[in-house]
């Protein structure tokens, strides 16, 4: 009698499920977060507003600025642009968030 358990292991498939766990940073979006973080820092945009909501309209103009830029350095699609630069706003303006509203 085997001492195997009814489910093999499957090593290539636990792999992939790792590699597939890591988090895809889509090409650009460093590049355009650190735009963003450099117009809120020099109060160009606020993405928060004093009593800590959002401040949507300040996320989507820092966002248009930083896809305009992406699109002249890696030539993408408008769509593709503004999701990298929307993911990334929406990214500072949670990590802002709790220090604007305290």
């Amino acid at each position: 009698m085997s001492h195997r358990s009814r489910s093999a292991f499957s090593w290539s498939s636990a792999l992939r499920d790792m590699r597939n766990d890591r988090v895809q940073v889509p090409q650009g979006f460093l590049g355009s977060r650190e735009r963003i973080r450099v117009a809120v820092r020099l109060n160009v945009v606020a993405l928060v507003k004093a009593d800590g909501s959002f401040d949507r309209a300040g996320i989507m103009s820092a966002a248009a600025a930083a896809a305009k830029k992406h699109q002249l350095q890696y030539g993408s699609t408008w769509a593709v642009a503004m999701s990298v630069s929307l993911k990334a706003a929406w990214q500072l303006a949670k990590s802002h968030r709790p220090a604007v509203a305290h």
